[in-house]
């Protein structure tokens, strides 16, 4: 029988003597996501004051946006890697520290070629965070609890750009955009502490029974991860050309990988041109901005939430993991299209509503990595997130350079037509190449 025919109560115990370690966990990763996040996108943030104190043009705004990215992608399959070989009680919180350091610096730039530098680092540092993240949720989690983990953390990027946008924007107003990056960079000095207080496996977390552990297992999850690995690490600790070739020879990881890129297309709208076409395009007040630009960010919070949630409650009610995460995915990635409505009308407000509609959607289908949980080979689920994020890592170089390009003629239509193009290959990817929801063999 395979994992996509399995129903929802298999592997379950009696979780009533079971401790919720787990749950602790989730909320670290959470409060990661919401950090990571700031850092990556308070550039986006600050554009239009550092566009007009730097002089910069929209073409050469879309290759400032795409610089956290290149190093971002180069390092996804190094990351992969490392993220398999090092623990992550070690391995996140120094990555949390220096991409911090980075961030910080960022609020004492003299000019382009340092703001460039100092972006590559963030994302260099950056790189292994998401593929961490697959790691600790195979390694603490039950496969019927898996989505709504895999949902919560996601959400962060979200709900801390929805909740926070408008005090950024506050704050740059009032103290300079130089504070942006301060006040963020302050932030993650402190996460990189809490994690190395805080992380440690299952059966070492403070307060976890056995009880815990052995749910976890019984429900698919894989405890002793890190026991595995140190083991093959033995025998075996140099990088493997081998291994690449098992993940980058599946037609089902190459459907995660393709429909992964274009998914992101309008994520990456959002996280980098959104408040520069508000401001610029639409010509919104600054200030308003801060509160229009939160609606979207919070309506793609609350689909990453939804989505998760509705992926485990339908793997709970008997459904196939094919239906169970799949759906959700592409139903999200179809209501994305919507994108390319605020084209077509005038008022604020309906500007708004489309956008806001696109990016539920969106967040819907960002629950993707639980099929990375799912489907990669038990041995390379490191290296399979981090080719894995490697494409979606593409897509936030690629797409906003495209629409640096694409919007020099003064209209945003050709940039969401685009964006909409691209959730529909999306939409074919899962649907065909994916297919049957299983692990793949080594």
């Amino acid at each position: 029988m395979s994992a996509s025919d399995i129903p929802a109560g298999s592997g379950r115990l009696d979780s009533s003597t079971a401790t919720r370690s787990r749950y602790l966990i989730v909320a670290l990763l959470f409060i990661t996501g919401v950090v990571n996040y700031l850092d990556r996108t308070n550039l986006s943030i600050t554009a239009p004051s550092l566009s007009q104190e730097l002089g910069v043009d929209t073409a050469t705004m879309g290759w400032l946006f795409s610089a956290f990215g290149w190093t971002y992608v180069a390092l996804q399959i190094p990351g992969g890697w490392l993220a398999d070989k090092v623990h992550p009680k070690l391995l996140y919180p120094l990555v949390i520290l220096f991409w911090s350091l980075a961030t910080l610096c960022l609020g004492f730039v003299g000019g382009l070629a340092s703001l460039v530098v100092l972006r590559l680092a963030v994302g260099a540092f950056e790189a292994p965070s998401y593929i961490m993240n697959n790691r600790i949720v195979t390694t603490w989690f039950p496969e019927r609890e898996r989505a709504s983990t895999v949902g919560i953390y996601t959400s962060a990027q979200y709900v801390g750009l929805g909740f926070l946008t408008p005090a950024l924007i506050w704050c740059e107003v009032t103290y300079g955009w130089r504070s942006v990056f301060l006040v963020t960079g302050v932030l993650g000095l402190i996460l990189a502490v809490i994690w190395v207080a805080m992380y440690r496996d299952p059966a070492r977390f403070r307060g976890t029974n056995a009880a815990e552990v052995e749910l976890i297992r019984a429900g698919g999850g894989i405890p002793d991860l890190s026991t595995r690995i140190e083991a093959r690490a033995a025998t075996k600790a140099k990088f493997s050309w081998r291994d690449l070739g098992i993940v980058l020879s599946r037609r089902k990881l190459w459907g995660m990988y393709i429909g992964q890129f274009c998914m992101l297309a309008s994520a990456n709208f959002f996280l980098t041109w959104f408040p520069t076409y508000l401001v610029q395009f639409r010509h919104m007040d600054f200030i308003k901005v801060g509160f229009y630009a939160s609606l979207p960010f919070l309506a793609a919070f609350f689909g990453v939430l939804f989505s998760g949630f509705l992926s485990d409650f339908l793997l709970r009610r008997g459904a196939t993991l094919a239906v169970a995460r799949k759906v959700p995915v592409i139903a999200g990635v179809a209501l994305s299209t919507i994108i390319i409505g605020a084209q077509y009308v005038d008022t604020p407000g309906m500007v708004i509503l489309f956008l806001t509609v696109a990016f539920f959607g969106t967040g819907m289908a960002s629950i993707t990595w639980s099929l990375v949980s799912t489907l990669a080979p038990e041995r390379l689920i490191g290296l399979t997130g981090g080719v894995f994020n490697l494409f979606g890592g593409l897509s936030g170089i690629v797409i906003p350079i495209v629409i640096g390009y694409l919007v020099q003629g003064g209209s945003f239509t050709p940039a969401f037509l685009m964006c909409s193009g691209l959730a529909v290959v999306a939409v074919f990817c899962y649907v065909v190449l994916v297919g049957r929801v299983e692990r793949v063999p080594d």
